[in-house]
């Protein structure tokens, strides 16, 4: 990784997104690509149609090793709320860093790569998670940051074609699987998942070997490079959290409606219950509730409701009962989509609620989440 005069980190990927006429904008301390001359509307519709090319090398990639793999496994549980013990090898799992209120501190995907853990964090968050995971998990677990590898996304209905040009077997992979695969001439480690909602890969690949296999990969005439705009726009439609707006340090899991992720052996009555941090936290909102709830938000007409919105029970008078965390116009729905978090009582799907945009309350009904299908082969 390399650097401007401005402090921003550069991805293995620079010159090729500023050579294919890429808008640069700053991002999590590294200059990314927000959008390129297709435009962000097309990005988004093509991505859905057929398949788009993310670099998402400014997120964290980290390897986790110990002498017995089962004990490093055991460690991690200690620090999230997920079943890691449990998860086979060459499977990987949505999880995230719990702290002691049982809010989110970051999260990550964890691969069982066998004699290793291998684990992906978000790119504001890694140096505080790496720390996190340095300090609890060595010296018995061996805590590496990987910065000689870059990490590309291919999303979209056509993804599975256009890598099976390059490695036919791919088609058996199904949504979360890991594996170490040949592709453009080098060893990359590929995981079917990503973050729009369609199928697609996640590629770590050699820091030598990315632009390459970036531009054979856009050499495909379905593939078009795609950039932060379209990835927040199709993560919304999608219902997938952004960290540090819809999901931070003061939000539960409960809250969140992210416990489909925590597996019944971590939860009250499992064999591994507990023995996270702010697990007494989270399982009391299990019980009983919690104050509020992340829901889907669909305002009334054209105009889009943004992060900060307020929202209310009334049009006229009285106290917000919640706040919109992400929104924007949603190409594939076809109009205005949001996320924010209500009151628990006002979070029943239907439910008609009041946005206040620019002084004036505007209609917003609680929608159900994802907002469009997703795509995952399962």
């Amino acid at each position: 990784m390399s650097e401007d005069d401005d402090g921003l980190k550069h991805t293995p990927l620079y010159d090729l997104h500023v050579s294919l006429g890429a808008k640069m904008v700053p991002f999590a301390g590294y200059d990314m690509p927000v959008q390129y001359p297709l435009g962000v509307l097309k990005e988004h519709q093509h991505t859905r149609a057929k398949a788009g090319l993310f670099d998402v090398s400014h997120m964290g990639q980290v390897v986790l090793r110990a002498k017995d793999p089962e004990a490093a496994k055991r460690a991690l549980e200690a620090l999230v709320p997920v079943d890691v013990l449990g998860l086979g090898e060459g499977r990987q799992r949505y999880a995230f860093f719990t702290n002691d209120h049982g809010g989110i501190e970051d999260d990550l995907m964890i691969a069982n790569r066998g004699d290793h853990l291998f684990v992906v964090v978000n790119a504001a968050c890694k140096a505080a998670d790496i720390a996190r995971m340095r300090a609890a998990l060595e010296p018995e677990v061996t805590v590496k940051e990987i910065t000689t590898r870059a990490l590309l996304a291919l999303q979209g209905p056509a993804a599975e074609a256009v890598l099976a040009e390059h490695y036919p077997n791919i088609t058996n992979m199904k949504f979360m699987d890991v594996e170490t695969l040949p592709l453009g001439g080098a060893e990359c480690w590929v995981s079917r998942s990503g973050y729009t909602g369609e199928d697609g890969f996640e590629i770590s690949v050699p820091e030598a070997a990315a632009v390459d296999l970036a531009k054979a990969l856009l050499a495909h005439e379905d593939v078009e490079p795609i950039g932060l705009g379209a990835r927040d726009s199709l993560r919304l439609e999608a219902g997938l959290c952004l960290y540090g707006h819809d999901i931070d340090s003061s939000t539960t899991p409960v809250s969140a409606q992210l416990t489909w992720a925590m597996q019944k052996v971590r939860r009250p009555g499992g064999d591994r219950a507990g023995g996270f941090p702010g697990a007494d936290e989270i399982f009391s909102e299990l019980a009983e509730s919690c104050a509020q709830k992340r829901v889907g938000l669909r305002p009334d007409g054209r105009a889009p409701m943004r992060e900060g919105v307020e929202i209310f029970a009334s049009e006229e008078g009285g106290e917000a009962v919640g706040r919109v965390t992400s929104g924007g116009f949603g190409p594939t729905v076809g109009g205005p989509v949001a996320m924010g978090y209500v009151s628990s009582a006002l979070a029943t799907e239907g439910t008609q609620l009041y946005g206040e945009v620019r002084g004036k309350r505007l209609l917003v009904t609680v929608a159900k989440l994802p907002f469009v299908p997703q795509g995952f082969k399962r």
